[in-house]
């Protein structure tokens, strides 16, 4: 781990000293993350869209013949709650309670718009697993705990990887609780000067595994292993991306 955050400030390091940077370049670099953001995230909970159906659906509306509307309809909520996500990581506005049920309403506005940012009342679920979520009747309360510590987070990437995972045990929504426990972690990294990670479809067996684990054993070292690998990776990518052409990070 040691080397994994030592490969992290390093790259970190050689990002901020990019900026500032061209507008133009960071609208595309970003449009094509966030695409690939919303791609991944729905991905790994059953959508069916291809990460090309899911960038010809974003760019022009042009939807698949044959594939669900709701997952026609995940694709274009996850992107704007992403652009949201972009907007509010950039204020100094305090990421709470609040902020989630409305990341949460954003995620499933069109596709499931009666359950957004509303607490379930009903037990939670995952097909397959073991892990039992807590009763409902205690999801306010804990929501409300959750919030407060959420609101003094840090910008260290530890406590976006933190808020996910809490959120996730917490699981107080119906549906959509993976993708905006991502979002908000997301939003997190940002705020940091972090860029947004994905977990990528080949990583759903490794991601949920390492969630389980720490529910199960109370062990969140495999969890947090995770994500700062892949926040390594990311990193990675946008200096390569940024490499010999015109600055373009802010």
């Amino acid at each position: 781990m040691d080397e994994l955050l030592t490969s992290i400030a390093a790259k970190k390091e050689r990002l901020d000293a990019m900026r500032p940077v061209s507008r133009e370049a960071l609208l595309a670099l970003q449009k094509a993350y966030d695409v690939d953001l919303t791609y991944t995230s729905n991905a790994i909970e059953g959508n069916t869209l291809t990460l090309r159906e899911t960038a010809e659906l974003i760019e022009h509306g042009i939807t698949v013949g044959g594939k669900p509307l709701r997952d026609h309809l995940e694709a274009v909520d996850h992107y704007n709650a992403v652009l949201w996500m972009r907007e509010l990581a950039a204020k100094s506005t305090p990421i709470d309670e609040t902020t989630v049920r409305e990341l949460h309403r954003r995620i499933v506005f069109r596709s499931q718009p009666e359950i957004g940012g509303i607490y379930s009342t009903l037990p939670r679920r995952i097909a397959g697993s073991p892990v039992v979520f807590p009763n409902a009747v205690k999801i306010p309360g804990l929501m409300k705990e959750y919030g407060e510590w959420l609101a003094e987070v840090g910008p260290e990437p530890g406590g976006s990887f933190d808020a996910h995972f809490r959120l996730v045990a917490i699981h107080p929504f119906a549906d959509g609780n993976g993708r905006a426990a991502r979002v908000l972690m997301n939003l997190l990294l940002l705020r940091g000067g972090y860029p947004p990670v994905a977990v990528r479809p080949e990583d759903r067996k490794t991601y949920l595994d390492t969630l389980e684990h720490a529910s199960m054993r109370e062990d969140l070292g495999p969890f947090r292993t995770f994500p700062y690998q892949r926040l390594d990776a990311t990193l990675e990518e946008y200096l390569s991306a940024l490499a010999g052409g015109p600055a373009s990070w802010n």
